[in-house]
């Protein structure tokens, strides 16, 4: 069987990017930051990066290589050599689990990119007071009612399901180099140009509606990056609660005289350090750069152990995290919120999250500006290059671990998993009904098992790999080193801030506690269970199937991991 590998080192960071750079970075990140505070999420945003972000990536390319040179391409053989035994192994699952339910839903949303692409190219959209986009999107998803939004047609989610899939495989089965790579060589740069296009556009845009000054590209991007944050509060009995948020000037400055004459009204700046206090932020900052790295998804594990001992590991995981950053940072940061301001106000924007900022709050506005159809089109076609450079990843960690358990061929291991996600990508399509299925495994696999997973990677890299080791290893074919903060904070300040972070997030989101009330109540994922939602229930099982089923393979693969050390690696 021919060894798969990089064609070049900066295939590899193409393709690791391509792996980050998705959906998360144009409209993820945007409702972010604008939620919870603009320039204090960004301070929390950057100190999570150089914590947790940067520090966990490395390890994944150090370990995936050193393993990799050994002949294992899989996350469970990676963490059974790595691991100096076979109890190791049965971690990686996770790192299998995380990217093939991810795969399920991500490409349904990979689908909706490339149907809004085209229908905008066609000019088919045209919303307004009577037909909204977000009403279309509930139409076109089936959000009202199970099975509602598998139809065909241009506006129909099925051909779109249908091709996607297909594009998938059809690419996966290429291999690493002549498959993901080439995608990634050609996506990413005209992702790139692309979103430098409509960027251009978005800064041009000035005050659309000129009887309504306060909606302008530049109180746009005040909003996302301000670090004060004006808010209007109305008392209510003892409290006081927000009515809005402002970011004009003149607005500010007639709020402040009406809060003069009016006691039950009055005006707040809330500074960057007292928003730095809310966990809420820190939790949002730490779980966006999840995302924005793909760690903790098992993704680069797999990639780094394409390549060979010249390879610098450490300018690759630095360049790779770089350029995500600057896709997510230098353009989604810029593009996405301004656009939304400039024709909806901040009112329009405010608390809109993923699916809203991206399919409901921008299509309005697409289908509002001048050569809104050409623009809207050039940028759901973005999003479809965004979400396929990272939904190729998804399934190369599952068909190299087929090939090094179970000694099957390539074509095997595709069209199995290829299959068993298709079943997996029609069954979150059909459940559509307030997108229940979409949700539950985002939250239990997109979320809390990536959390664990990269918890478990840390504590792992230092007890069982060893970071004197690490820094050996980084030595090869380095072109610059390690820094020397690397290991202090590899070692005791990654480690508790995850768990840190960890603990809040399980406090918040399956506890349903309240940082800011000190109450709350019992979580909604919780309620589904404890309710026996049955779309829930049945999310659940197949995500318990699936691990089931990896588990069992694991488990008959009894030589993963034989060899014990990594100074056998030649």
């Amino acid at each position: 069987m021919k060894k798969e590998q990089w064609s070049s080192n900066w295939g590899a960071i193409l393709a690791v990017a391509g792996s980050a750079v998705g959906l998360g970075n144009f409209l993820r990140f945007p409702g972010q930051a604008a939620q919870f505070g603009g320039g204090a999420f960004m301070l929390a945003y950057f100190i999570s990066f150089l914590l947790i972000g940067l520090p966990i990536a490395w390890s994944e390319w150090i370990m995936g290589r050193a393993a990799g040179r050994n002949g294992y391409h899989s996350a469970p053989g990676i963490l059974a050599f790595l691991g100096k035994g076979n109890k190791s192994k049965y971690f990686g699952a996770l790192a299998l689990l995380i990217p093939l339910v991810v795969y399920m839903y991500y490409v349904c949303i990979e689908g909706w990119c490339l149907s809004y692409a085209l229908n905008f190219f066609r000019g088919e959209f045209n919303f307004n007071a009577d037909f909204t986009a977000g009403q279309y999107f509930g139409a076109f998803v089936g959000a009202s009612k199970d099975g509602a939004g598998l139809s065909w047609g241009w506006k129909g989610l099925l051909p779109f399901l249908f091709f996607v899939l297909i594009l998938n495989l059809f690419f996966i089965y290429r291999g690493v180099s002549q498959g993901i790579e080439k995608i990634c060589r050609f996506g990413m740069p005209v992702l790139i140009f692309l979103a430098f296009v409509i960027l251009l556009r978005v800064l041009t845009l000035g005050t659309p509606d000129k009887t309504k000054p306060e909606n302008n590209v530049w109180n746009g991007l005040g909003y996302m990056w301000n670090p004060t944050k004006v808010l209007v509060e109305k008392k209510e009995g003892n409290s006081w609660k927000k009515t809005q948020e402002i970011v004009d000037k003149e607005q500010i400055s007639k709020m402040e005289k009406q809060a003069e004459v009016n006691s039950s009204l009055r005006v707040r700046r809330v500074g960057m350090f007292e928003q730095l206090k809310n966990p809420d932020l820190w939790l949002a900052a730490a779980g966006q750069i999840f995302f924005s790295i793909s760690i903790g998804f098992g993704i680069i594990l797999v990639y780094s152990s394409y390549m060979n001992q010249k390879d610098d590991v450490v300018l690759s995981g630095l360049a790779a995290a770089s350029a995500n950053e600057f896709c997510e940072v230098g353009l989604g940061g810029l593009l996405t919120l301004p656009a939304g301001v400039a024709f909806l106000g901040v009112a329009g924007v405010v608390g809109q999250g993923t699916f809203g900022l991206g399919f409901t709050v921008l299509p309005q506005v697409f289908s509002t500006m001048p050569g809104g159809n050409f623009f809207g089109g050039l940028f759901f076609f973005m999003l479809f290059l965004a979400a396929l450079t990272s939904s190729l990843s998804m399934l190369q960690p599952g068909i190299s671990f087929l090939q090094e358990s179970l000694k099957v061929s390539k074509k095997v291991a595709v069209l199995f998993l290829g299959g068993l996600t298709a079943l997996g990508a029609f069954f979150v399509a059909y459940c559509s009904e307030s997108l229940k299925a979409l949700d539950t495994m985002d939250f239990w696999v997109g979320t809390f098992l990536i959390f664990l997973f990269a918890t478990f990677q840390v504590f792992f890299f230092n007890r069982s790999f060893g970071v004197k080791e690490a820094i050996e290893e980084a030595q090869m074919g380095a072109k610059i080193g390690l820094p020397r903060w690397f290991s202090p904070v590899i070692r005791y300040i990654c480690p508790v801030f995850l768990l840190g972070i960890f603990s809040l997030w399980v406090s918040k989101n399956i506890f349903g506690f309240s940082f800011e009330s000190g109450g709350g109540s019992t979580s909604p994922y919780i309620n589904d269970i404890l309710e026996k939602n049955p779309v829930a229930l049945m999310s659940l099982g197949v995500i318990l199937l699936i691990a089931i089923l990896l588990l069992c393979i694991i488990a008959k693969a009894k030589h993963l991991g034989k060899e014990s050390s990594v100074n056998k690696a030649v």
